[in-house]
């Protein structure tokens, strides 16, 4: 029978709690003569009867995330042995291929017919509608097949058999067909104000593609330190940093596993560590103090400095996603900014015209921050960098990442959702994992996450409406250091083990999960393949 959480699927639909059966007889050992090996053949009328093997109705593999779709059959299923192979129809799936035989110590067969034993990986360009992340996983016969739109969609078939394997021994007869709920399904870690070893986060990367999450956001700019080498502007780079080799390492291992490096340099707010080495950028209140982290955006040079960075490093970063901050700038946290500001309340005037204020400078500064990472990337900035009202709009196209609702004057996310905004979910009651603990901060739980949330829980504990589902497009995970030496890495690591798995189920799919949260945690022991 289809799993009782199945689900719409690559354009076919299967209510929950349907049944689909499937009685389909399968060769015995003997390579499906029905006969005994040795035995000659006889006549009818003293053949002997032929044991044949009979098989239970299969059940859906034990993955994370669950997969969303299962029509079970009678057969043996498949599990790797001597001399099985994982052959591929596409030259461009040679890298999954062979991954995935290193992983399950098969042989990779190149472009070869599969055989009893063998893993097929396909393409299958012509299916129109699907999602590029879809699959489907066919065991017959005592072959597996793996086909999908896109290699995306194959690597995760591909995780999905791993899975199998480890948690059960062997993928069981059937078919699985299997998409995401979310196409941006995302972890973050705050490298600025914790340096974290290059293989730390090499690791991660191998944790996360087996998870099926497309992204890893680096927040490597702050207050506290800088920690990407730069050859622009080295003066910032903090002692403790990542070589550009580390980080394209870390970039090459990611896209093998499908996944986005995402890249954040957060301004015209948390610039402390440019600040320390531009004194003359920072930005001062109407007494002549400055102002933590925040550099003058009335201040030309201020803009072209930022502005070198983003160029250096959208080279570092191919990926199609950008992260340009935004938030807590700290002249428009107090309660009148243009008098505590007045020299950035009359550059306002002067550049935007004499209703303009200084949220609109802002905005004028959000604008140009996405004109430089260019048009052919996805841009988003936190929440609290959009503004009500003024005489200037933040770009059309820039993705809302909201995070929390604590900010003096923040506005419920239906706002920016009504609006025709893209959200992605990075809501702090739930996907916030502080070190440290600060601010009311709890470290997160992943049986809080696995039974509340959901991407469409983006404030506080409360869902907006299921209208706006589809303008949610995801959710990430963020590991933020506030007092960096409240946790090592691995302590780190430990902590958001199972944080990780709870939002990776809910993004696949966001429905009440079939598995209750004690079996979750014994499933993810099964089938750990990252590690800390």
């Amino acid at each position: 029978m289809v799993t009782r959480r199945a689900a719409l699927v690559g354009g076919g639909a299967v209510a929950a709690g349907a049944v689909v059966v499937a009685l389909v007889a399968w060769p015995d050992d003997d390579g499906g003569s029905g006969r005994r090996a040795g035995r000659a053949p006889t006549s009818s009328a003293s053949a002997e009867p032929t044991p044949s093997r009979s098989y239970a109705l299969s059940k859906a593999p034990r993955t994370i995330p669950a997969v969303r779709e299962h029509a079970p059959a009678r057969g043996p299923g498949w599990r790797p042995g001597p001399g099985g192979r994982v052959v591929v129809g596409d030259p461009g799936l040679r890298d999954e291929a062979r991954l995935l035989a290193g992983e399950l110590r098969l042989r990779y067969g190149g472009e070869e017919r599969a055989r009893p034993g063998d893993v097929r990986l396909d393409l299958d360009r012509g299916a129109k509608g699907r999602s590029p992340e879809s699959y489907t996983l066919t065991v017959k016969d005592r072959t597996v097949r793996v086909t999908a739109p896109a290699e995306a969609g194959v690597f995760y078939g591909t995780r999905t058999l791993k899975q199998a394997v480890r948690a059960d021994g062997a993928a069981p007869e059937g078919v699985v067909r299997d998409a995401p709920a979310k196409p941006r399904r995302g972890f973050m870690v705050d490298i600025a104000r914790k340096h974290f070893s290059a293989e730390w986060i090499e690791r991660r990367v191998t944790e996360l593609g087996d998870l099926k999450y497309n992204e890893l956001g680096l927040h490597f700019s702050d207050d506290q330190a800088f920690r990407i080498a730069s050859e622009s502007h080295p003066e910032v780079v903090s002692a403790d940093h990542l070589t550009k080799e580390q980080v394209r390492r870390i970039v090459d291992l990611a896209a093998s596993r499908h996944i986005t490096v995402v890249p954040e340099i957060d301004s015209p707010g948390h610039l402390g560590a440019v600040l320390k080495a531009h004194p003359d950028l920072q930005l001062r209140d109407v007494r002549g103090v400055a102002t933590q982290g925040a550099v003058d955006i009335a201040n030309p040079k201020a803009a072209r400095t930022v502005d070198d960075l983003l160029r250096e490093y959208g080279e570092l970063f191919p990926g199609a996603q950008w992260h340009i901050g935004a938030d807590e700038y700290q002249a428009l946290v107090v309660r009148d900014p243009e008098a505590a500001y007045p020299r950035l309340a009359a550059a306002a005037r002067e550049r935007l015209g004499p209703g303009a204020r200084i949220q609109d400078l802002a905005t004028r500064w959000l604008n140009d921050r996405v004109r430089t990472v260019g048009p052919a990337r996805s841009v988003r900035a936190w929440n609290d960098g959009f503004f009500r009202g003024g005489v200037t709009a933040a770009d059309e196209r820039v993705e809302v990442a909201y995070w929390t609702g604590k900010e003096l004057a923040a506005r419920e996310p239906v706002a920016y959702l009504r609006e025709g905004r893209e959200v992605i979910n990075y809501n702090d009651e739930y996907l916030y994992y502080v070190l440290g603990e600060p601010n009311d901060f709890a470290y997160p739980t992943g049986q809080r996450v696995y039974e509340q949330w959901t991407p469409r829980v983006l404030r506080g504990t409360r869902p907006v409406d299921a209208a706006y589902d589809g303008r949610i497009r995801g959710a990430v995970f963020a590991v933020w250091c506030d007092l960096a030496g409240a946790q090592t890495q691995e302590q780190v690591a430990r902590g958001i083990r199972m944080p990780l798995r709870a939002t990776a189920q809910k993004l696949w799919d966001a429905r009440e999960p079939a598995r209750p949260w004690r079996d979750f945690v014994t499933l993810a022991g099964q089938v750990e393949g990252g590690g800390g």
